[in-house]
């Protein structure tokens, strides 16, 4: 509760965290927009492959003699650089950025979920060996859902599911870049106008974004996937204790301690009643009758056992959250949130009947969606994670909801990216 006071300090002695940005999009001017307000930081560097993106974001919002380059190896290699934070949302480049970092001796701050779910478990252990801080961002999702099961677990309460809201309906995971902004109530004017890329977007809507975070959050707290992954149920926060607890007992969930995803809609288009599409919830199991009898005297909401009960936060700020992380990571060698192992894992899924020779496109594309699996059984059935999915040819015919497997792709297994998966998985193994 004293980084602000740390930061003032840092500030009054001249010192200051000095910050090289990799990605000048949404989440980075966010970002920007904050830092600028925040006493003994300093934006000493922005990358981004197109700098004039870079030099407007550091314009208009006032930030000003930070370097722009569109070399992130350039900065990372700087020794007046004390952290990096990658927000490209590239798994390749961010895996590149990661190891570059335990060279250079740089903490860095993944906003590329993309990448930690590709093999966050071996790059924390890289960095972890190498002396830097690797960690999550915080104001994105699967930091502000760590946060709350560590604050669940250290309160003394049993963690039953934690995850997110979003909005889910039947037929999502087979949308496209063509039929997106109808989902979002926008034609493709005003989303061109607004800067909105369609992929992007639709990797949030076709349940991508939800499988590769909530591995994130699995990777870092140790909560499992359920087997046949994310179901999306409609939940209200008031219903979160009825429903998100196990099957054996009335309630939705596979097992205790896994992460889920809520949908803020009925199946039937209706709104859900206390969504929480923007926002993360925990819930927990009362470790005694007497912590049952606590509940409700200070008027928790619980099942009908009086024995299930939940927290949930109703937004996420996104970029403008971010310097939590820049200061814990810099003041306290403390990431918010980190994977320790490999437990949840996002896997490619064929949209639809997909032909030999077609290319893949990866998150948010045409031909494939992210679905989240316990990394048991994808490693098992030797499934091709949705990071790897990306510019890259089929070898043979794919069924509409199949996994898409190694051995169906021409991929080239000497990439850096597919080497550190590889050996993360053989480890596993």
């Amino acid at each position: 509760m004293n980084l602000y006071r740390q930061l003032l300090s840092q500030n009054s002695e001249g010192k200051s965290i000095r910050v090289g940005l990799i990605g000048a999009g949404k989440f980075g001017t966010m970002y920007l927009t904050q830092a600028r307000n925040t006493p003994g930081v300093s934006i000493t560097a922005v990358i981004d492959k197109i700098p004039s993106r870079a030099e407007k974001a550091l314009g208009h919002y006032g930030v000003s003699n930070a370097h722009i380059t569109d070399d992130p190896f350039e900065v990372i290699q700087n020794p007046d650089i004390d952290v990096i934070i990658d927000a490209t949302g590239s798994p390749t480049a961010g895996i590149s950025h990661v190891l570059e970092c335990c060279e250079y001796n740089k903490n860095i701050i993944m906003v590329n979920v993309e990448a930690d779910a590709l093999a966050g478990p071996i790059l924390a252990k890289k960095a972890n060996k190498a002396g830097i801080i690797y960690s999550l961002a915080y104001g994105d999702q699967p930091a502000l859902i760590c946060e709350q099961v560590d604050w669940a677990r250290t309160s003394g309460f049993d963690v039953i599911a934690a995850g997110k809201g979003t909005k889910y309906l039947d037929g999502f995971h087979e949308v496209t870049p063509d039929n997106v902004w109808e989902h979002y109530g926008l034609t493709s004017e005003q989303a061109e106008k607004g800067g909105m890329n369609a992929k992007m977007f639709n990797s949030f809507l076709d349940g991508t974004k939800s499988a590769i975070e909530m591995a994130a959050v699995s990777n870092a707290t140790g909560l499992s996937p359920a087997p046949e992954g994310l179901k999306f149920p409609p939940v209200g926060v008031n219903d979160l204790p009825h429903f998100l607890k196990p099957e054996s007992e009335g309630g939705m969930l596979h097992h205790k301690g896994q992460v889920e995803v809520i949908s803020s809609q009925e199946r039937d288009g209706k709104d859900v009643l206390g969504d929480l599409r923007w926002g993360v919830y925990v819930v927990l199991e009362a470790t005694s009758d007497y912590v049952s009898r606590c509940f409700k005297e200070y008027g928790l909401i619980t099942d009908k056992s009086g024995r299930y009960t939940a927290m949930w936060k109703p937004y996420h700020l996104i970029g403008m959250e971010l310097g939590i992380s820049v200061a814990s990571v810099s003041l306290r060698n403390e990431p918010t949130g980190s994977p320790t192992e490999f437990i949840g894992d996002a896997v490619a899924i064929a949209k639809r009947n997909l032909q030999k020779g077609e290319i893949l496109d990866g998150e948010g594309g045409y031909t494939v969606y992210g679905k989240l699996m316990p990394s048991v059984d994808s490693l098992a059935n030797k499934c091709l994670p949705i990071g790897l999915a990306q510019g890259i040819a089929l070898n043979t015919n794919v069924h509409a909801g199949s996994p898409i497997t190694w051995d169906q792709v021409n991929i080239d297994l000497t990439s850096q990216a597919v080497k550190l998966r590889r050996e993360m998985e053989s480890a596993v193994a």
